[in-house]
């Protein structure tokens, strides 16, 4: 997530590294390292200069300290400017209405909408332990209320079935109506995507708001469409009454222009992040831990909070119980670990959360996807129970039968064997020293560790 960006501006600290004092001169150049990063990553024009500015006033300024160095003091201070840019705190959803409060989602076609609607439905259900109800009003397009109502039963909140022969405004009041008959706390309508120029449209949710006094009407972009992005934002802003706004597609963005400008451009607070199809995607939007992970300096707390929420403690206490009885971690042990790393993402999100992980080098990143988790699990299923608990049995033939079984090749068996070895090594150092040993054997080997 915003690669292009996070590179920019590192490369724009790296060059006050051997400098002893913040000076006009190198402050003067390393800005204009920084405006060139904020520009290339389409950040609006106009939250560029404001954030130039207020990062030139704070490093010339008093707020240095003496105790960091010139590369550390700009760090802090462009942080801090990020932070500001964006919004000082998590905004969340405004819920506190009589039941059912309504959350109006509203946006251009293809911008995500009926995704995050599920996506916001089970996140209300599961974080909030709210009793959510999903119905669309896209009668232009048939398909998105079979998605809706096929997404609804995933996450397993209600649906309110609607038909394209029927008006938007009188489906929304339909909705409320049952929504209020079954004690919903959230009501949440998915509207047809629409162009900001087209005035009969951008009329029909005008007053579809009007109809249904949404406490929430949250607007959903693609972030990947950068500057227009923020300038469809002002359009919809000027129509409707934003509380909000859903930024869909973050995990695909490297330039991250709209997450810095929409907030300085319409005035509204970005209160999630999508990330990719599945439902679970959908996170609360943390200023400060989005400019942590600009920076490069990570986002260990949400790396936290989702350990928290996907990990299975079952499994993570069975292999806990089983290194403190001394026996060894075999294939089984290594297959659980990949399946809860997927879990949380996969290798390629996990590092994309650890502090300084952005020097590694985009190729290696890339290599680190589910997909070659999910191979490698396959291969582990291809085993019997006695191969797994004893992988120094898998010769020649075994290899080739396995291979064929998981529909890959012999060389992917062996590097799967190669991890695996060197991953039980891990263990054992864990199981004699402790994490923190292990650690500081990795020392200059990982950027950005601090001990």
């Amino acid at each position: 997530m915003f690669e292009t960006l996070t590179n920019r501006l590192q490369g724009a600290m790296r060059s006050l590294r051997g400098e002893s004092r913040l000076t006009e001169k190198n402050m003067g150049d390393a800005l204009r390292e920084v405006r060139m990063a904020l520009l290339e990553a389409d950040v609006a024009l106009s939250t560029t200069k404001a954030l130039i500015e207020a990062i030139r006033v704070k490093a010339l300024g008093q707020e240095v300290m003496e105790s960091l160095s010139p590369g550390q003091a700009v760090i802090k201070i462009v942080y801090d400017t990020l932070v500001e840019t964006m919004g000082v705190t998590c905004d969340r959803l405004n819920l506190a209405a009589r039941p059912p409060a309504v959350v109006l989602l509203a946006g251009l076609q293809g911008s995500g909408k009926t995704t995050s609607a599920a996506k916001l439905g089970r996140l209300l259900k599961e974080r909030e332990r709210k009793k959510v109800m999903l119905v669309s009003v896209d009668i232009y397009r048939p398909a998105a209320i079979e998605q809706l109502e096929r997404l609804a039963s995933e996450v397993g909140v209600l649906f309110y079935p609607s038909h394209p022969d029927q008006k938007p405004e009188a489906i929304a009041r339909a909705a409320l109506d049952q929504a209020k008959r079954e004690s919903v706390d959230v009501l949440i309508v998915d509207t047809a995507g629409r162009l900001h120029v087209d005035a009969d449209m951008m009329a029909e949710v005008g007053a579809l708001q009007a109809a249904v006094n949404p406490i929430e009407t949250l607007f959903v972009v693609d972030s990947m469409t950068g500057q227009d992005a923020v300038n469809t934002a002002k359009a919809f802003n000027e129509v409707l009454t934003l509380t909000g706004v859903i930024l869909t597609k973050t995990d695909g963005d490297a330039r991250g222009g709209a997450a810095l400008s929409l907030r300085s451009v319409i005035g509204k607070p970005i209160k999630f992040l999508g990330v990719g199809e599945k439902t679970d995607g959908l996170e609360p939007f943390h200023p400060e831990r989005l400019a942590s992970r600009i920076l490069g300096m990570g986002d260990v707390l949400t790396l936290i909070e989702e350990a928290e929420r996907k990990v299975d403690r079952e499994s993570a206490e069975r292999l806990a119980q089983k290194f403190k009885k001394g026996k060894g971690f075999d294939l089984e042990d290594f297959r659980e670990q990949m399946v809860q790393m997927e879990r949380m993402g996969g290798m390629a999100s996990l590092l994309d959360k650890l502090p300084g992980m952005s020097e590694i080098p985009t190729a290696a990143r890339e290599q680190l996807n589910n997909h070659d988790t999910k191979r490698l699990v396959a291969i582990i299923n291809s085993m019997t129970p006695h191969e797994r608990r004893f992988p120094d049995v898998i010769r020649g033939s075994r290899k080739r039968r396995i291979a064929s079984g998981s529909g890959t090749g012999v060389p992917e068996v062996n590097r799967l064997l190669k991890q695996f070895a060197q991953a039980q090594r891990l263990m054992k150092q864990m199981g004699k020293g402790g994490i923190r040993k292990m650690m500081a054997g990795m020392k200059g080997k990982i950027p950005g560790l601090p001990f």
